[in-house]
């Protein structure tokens, strides 16, 4: 993360690597999936299930980067602020400020 003192520096990288609107629908169901996910996985009782969580999060926006951006994901250079980036950017579609 050297490149990126902060996250506030790396954000906008993050939003430039999410330009194609297709790639950021499929971060938002893959994330949309995750919370699904672990909130039936806690209120079932049924732990196992969390495991399908990173699957769901990290293959829809796989997905949408290499089939529609056709870049590569940030999370192999920088996977902490692109976890971090991707709930950023789920809250801000959900807020209007970013567009899917």
């Amino acid at each position: 993360m050297s490149a990126f003192p902060s996250f506030r520096d790396f954000y906008p990288f993050y939003l430039n690597e999410h330009r194609d609107r297709r790639c950021r629908l499929m971060h938002f169901i893959g994330s949309s999936l995750v919370l699904l996910i672990v909130v039936y996985a806690l209120v079932s009782g049924k732990l196992v299930w969390l495991w399908l969580a990173p699957v769901a999060g990290y293959g829809f926006a796989w997905i949408g980067h290499f089939v529609f951006e056709k870049n590569r994901p940030a999370t192999f250079s920088h996977p902490l602020y692109s976890l971090m980036g991707d709930w950023v950017m789920y809250w801000h579609v959900l807020r209007g400020k970013v567009k899917i």
